[in-house]
């Protein structure tokens, strides 16, 4: 028997065998974790800004920053040592006392998104099903919508999440396939699609719920001035403009939020990833007050959410972004990763989108698959994923510096080469 914990009268359980460190610990994920995730063949041991290290010393460029998560790097020590800090003086109360750390996070955040209120939960997730109860909750105590009927529109090929709700309305075979019965009260429309929103919309819409752009996707752009129509539309049918910038937001198209790209404000907005500073999870629903007032107190909760820790990470993260150092370099560099990836458009690429450090790219398929580009960009020492087809994100944190887009764009080129 191993040294692992194991409870009295357990079966004895004969694990991979062992082999080099990648290996062993590859096999061992492929044994004993559950395969909802196609991992590539990399075991990450440390990390420092946007580097990463494996467990046999080799060193890689993260160019996908968790999804977005990690848009200040791998440990900031700004966020690092915040998280230090209250370590070593409260972490968890839940939301039956109050902490010292919760308004102020609460207050930093709303005022940085120039809103009233914040309701903090925990993964993006659970901040996407809080926005579709609060705009449920506006339509029937505020529209005056009848009880049970309201409808939210949202757009075809939307990635908001993985809870039974959120797959509902999700038109990706591989995340809703086999998980129904789905919720019902949700319609699709074509993302970018002005004319089929406004058709969409009756008298028992609550809310329009969309992204910015849509990353999952492969970094789908919008047409130019559709977040203005949307905006304009939204307010003139009485309907709440719901804008999860999970992945878009909090610096990583080159402002705090993509909507500021259009000088749009919606109603509500959701965040996550980023907000936590790629240590722990923090999310959050903002807006204002005539919307996020509806909830009374046990009609919403979590143990978790706008814990002390999560609330101190949070609230350094905020610090960090109103410095605009971080929008700044993400709108810089990311016109230097447009211009390097521009320039391979036509040699194995047929099309690159890019806003700020986040760019779709997407390759001839008879080239090469957007998974076979992930593996043979590992091998060249960049950390990127595929997305649909022949399509890969390229998103570094937001700390890299020119040198390190230069290692991005050489390396796609080799691998087309």
């Amino acid at each position: 028997m191993s040294d692992t914990a194991a409870r009295p009268g357990a079966r004895e359980r004969t694990g991979p065998t062992p082999g080099t460190p990648t290996h062993e610990h590859v096999s061992m994920a492929d044994y004993w974790v559950a395969s909802n995730y196609s991992p590539l063949p990399v075991v990450i041991a440390q990390a420092e800004g946007a580097w990463v290290t494996d467990v046999e010393g080799r060193r890689y460029l993260d160019a996908l920053a968790g999804y977005s998560a990690l848009n200040f790097g791998h440990l900031h020590p700004t966020l690092v040592a915040a998280v230090r800090s209250q370590l070593d003086r409260l972490t968890l109360t839940s939301r039956a006392f109050h902490s010292d750390r919760l308004g102020p996070f609460c207050r930093d955040l709303a005022t940085f998104a120039d809103k009233d209120l914040v309701l903090p939960m925990n993964t993006g997730a659970e901040a996407v099903e809080t926005a579709i109860k609060t705009a449920r909750r506006w339509g029937y105590e505020v529209k005056g919508v009848p009880d049970g009927r309201a409808r939210i529109v949202a757009m075809a090929g939307n990635f908001h999440g993985r809870t039974t709700t959120i797959v509902s309305f999700s038109d990706d075979p591989l995340a809703r396939d086999h998980y129904g019965p789905y919720t019902p009260g949700f319609d699709l429309v074509p993302f970018g699609d002005i004319g089929a929103l406004e058709a969409a919309i009756t008298d028992e819409t609550v809310a329009v719920l969309l992204e910015p752009i849509q990353g999952e996707g492969g970094v789908i752009l919008p047409p130019d001035g559709w977040l203005r129509d949307v905006r304009e539309l939204t307010r003139r049918r009485n309907v709440l403009m719901v804008v999860d910038e999970i992945q878009s937001g909090l610096g990583r198209t080159g402002s705090s939020f993509a909507c500021d790209l259009e000088d749009v404000v919606p109603d509500v907005y959701v965040l996550g990833k980023a907000l936590g500073g790629g240590i722990v999870p923090v999310s959050a629903v903002v807006a204002d007050r005539d919307v996020l007032g509806v909830f009374t107190p046990g009609s919403h909760g979590s143990t978790f959410g706008g814990n002390p820790l999560a609330a101190a990470v949070g609230q350094a993260v905020i610090r960090l972004l109103v410095t605009g150092e971080y929008q700044e370099r993400a709108r810089r560099l990311g016109a230097l990763l447009e211009s390097g990836l521009a320039g391979l458009v036509g040699q194995g690429i047929d099309a690159v989108r890019v806003r700020g450090l986040w760019a779709g790219v997407d390759l001839d398929p008879g080239l090469m698959s957007g998974r076979e580009a992930s593996h043979r960009l590992l091998e060249r020492g960049v950390l990127v994923k595929e997305t649909h087809g022949s399509t890969v994100r390229i998103a570094p944190p937001l700390v890299v510096g020119d040198a390190e887009i230069e290692i991005i764009v050489d390396a796609l080129a080799a691998i087309l080469r």
